[in-house]
């Protein structure tokens, strides 16, 4: 993952894509800054894993920040923030559709045996190892706790 980012970052320079430069520096830089924090606590560097909640991240935070500059009349900080969310979103997994995400449910609440509320945890653990930034977990648990009810 790290190398796909370098790689965009490169071909950017190239194209001189201001925009796109800015965003992969952005990223490059909280990698980075993930690095070395990890380095604090006896890690070589971040995993893929880290990396794809830090994107993940930071694209909630801009979604939230456009939200913010629209609701103020600011359209063209707005727009800035939606093109950056556009640029991380190119190295996040593809999300699952709504039948999908359903389907997974039911799958992880057979592998589980889940039969209450009790064992939610038990089901969203396993759509979290099988499904990493592919599910809003979120709307997931929302769902997996309306079939656990009954």
């Amino acid at each position: 993952m790290r190398d796909q980012i370098n790689q965009a970052l490169k071909h950017a320079l190239k194209n001189r894509d201001k925009r796109r430069m800015g965003t992969l520096r952005l990223i490059s830089a909280a990698i980075k800054d993930r690095d070395i924090e990890a380095r604090g606590k006896g890690k070589e560097a971040v995993d893929d894993a880290e990396i794809l909640q830090l994107l993940q991240k930071m694209v909630k935070q801009r979604e939230e920040s456009a939200a913010v500059y629209a609701e103020n009349n600011r359209d063209e900080l707005a727009e800035q923030e939606r093109a950056e969310i556009e640029v991380i979103q190119e190295f996040l997994p593809k999300p699952l559709t709504d039948e999908e995400v359903d389907a997974a449910i039911e799958a992880a609440i057979a592998e589980t045996g889940a039969e209450s509320l009790k064992d939610m945890g038990k089901v969203v653990g396993v759509l979290k190892s099988k499904y990493p930034g592919r599910i809003d977990f979120g709307a997931a648990s929302k769902s997996v706790k309306a079939k656990l009810n009954g």
